[in-house]
């Protein structure tokens, strides 16, 4: 017999955040979140995004065993910029029981249908900054921190429960030279003169940086990711959110914004250190060792996730993305890093594809999310 319990008490709510570490207490390409995160997503003194969605978690018990769970998130942002009904689902995760996965869908879409909500769409998070979308290919393939990996049963379950194909993204894993990228440079160099072009990067200390360009580069982002599938613009505390994030997590040397004559953000880029190993040895947890060990993957990488790169578009096709590409990789080369991998890019999503063309890549991981009728 399957029960569905609505997520309410601290208990449920730490059930909910460690059920993934059991679930995948065996898989070796299972990356966890920070366990921090995951337990305040209930909280809306932690979440902000609570403001401008609805959440419900939900955890299934088969014969009094927990085996599953699942979040449904209204992101009335969205649905209003879209003219969409839509919930989304999100902290997907169950054992391969078919009537499991309906019942969890199905607690869902009730949520969803009390809301006036039409379809059932993901997974999908608040916002495109987390993760998103079930593997279809690379199952032997480890996660990065920034997606989810999921076994090869939850897209085959999904399908058998009537949800078709919604949105689609690819991840590369990039070779890497052993000498810098000197045409690369040379075109760089020449380009940074003729646009009068600034790196920020090497005139500012990154906690300046973050005061003074953080709300600035987000307004860019939102210009150059907002037609995305599924993109919600980042805005207001969100953005101090995030920027207190970033500036944990990055290492100066592979970042880069560049500004033109008049302090405008023309084009960025940002590759992140690899925390994975970090998170697989701590469960997630950042005390009592974790933060010790994220502060060394941080400050001495040997691998790398590609994030976020983009220029203003009407500064698009010039060229001056091989500036921002040319700091980033000639450090990349020059540190010795082992493996890159990108995050996932919507297979639509060609000009961001674009961006990286010069280096050799292959795709090793693919993912999507979603979408059926509430009927």
């Amino acid at each position: 017999m399957i029960q569905i319990v609505e997520v309410k008490t601290k208990k449920q709510i730490k059930d909910f955040a460690t059920f993934p570490l059991k679930h995948y207490q065996d898989c070796p390409y299972y990356v966890p979140c920070l366990l921090s995160d995951e337990i305040n997503i209930f909280n809306p003194k932690k979440n902000f995004r609570l403001d401008k969605n609805v959440l419900k978690g939900f955890l299934a018990y088969k014969d009094g065993v927990l085996v599953g769970r699942i979040a449904g998130l209204i992101n009335t942002e969205h649905n209003k910029m879209t003219g969409e009904n839509y919930i989304r689902f999100s902290r997907f995760d169950a054992i391969d029981d078919l009537e499991v996965f309906s019942a969890l869908i199905k607690a869902v879409e009730d949520f969803g249908r009390s809301y006036g909500m039409k379809y059932i769409h993901g997974p999908w998070g608040f916002t495109d900054q987390d993760r998103e979308g079930l593997l279809t290919y690379g199952f032997n393939e480890r996660s990065t921190y920034s997606t989810e990996y999921s076994y090869e049963y939850y897209h085959k379950n999904l399908e058998k429960l009537g949800f078709c194909d919604q949105s689609k993204w690819v991840e590369y894993k990039f070779s890497i030279p052993d000498e810098p990228y000197d045409r690369i440079t040379s075109i760089a160099q020449k380009l940074k003169e003729r646009h009068n072009l600034t790196e920020v990067f090497d005139h500012y200390n990154l906690k300046t940086i973050v005061k003074k360009y953080g709300h600035k580069l987000f307004d860019l982002i939102n210009e150059v990711y907002g037609d995305l599938d599924g993109y919600v613009p980042v805005e207001g505390k969100a953005v101090d959110n995030v920027l207190s994030q970033f500036a944990t997590i990055v290492n100066t040397k592979y970042v880069s914004i560049l500004v033109d004559e008049n302090d405008e953000i023309m084009a960025f880029g940002v590759v992140l250190p690899s925390i994975a190993d970090a998170l697989i040895k701590n469960r997630g947890k950042l005390f009592p060792f974790g933060f010790i060990r994220l502060l060394k993957a941080i400050k001495r990488p040997k691998q790398l996730e590609m994030a976020l790169i983009g220029v203003k578009k009407e500064h698009q096709n010039t060229g001056i993305n091989s500036i921002v590409i040319s700091r980033i990789m000639n450090n990349v080369v020059k540190d010795g890093i082992q493996l890159i991998e990108s995050n996932p890019m919507l297979e639509s999503n060609y000009n961001i594809q674009q961006q990286w063309k010069f280096a050799e890549s292959t795709v090793h991981k693919k993912r999507q999310t979603y979408i059926k009728e509430i009927v």
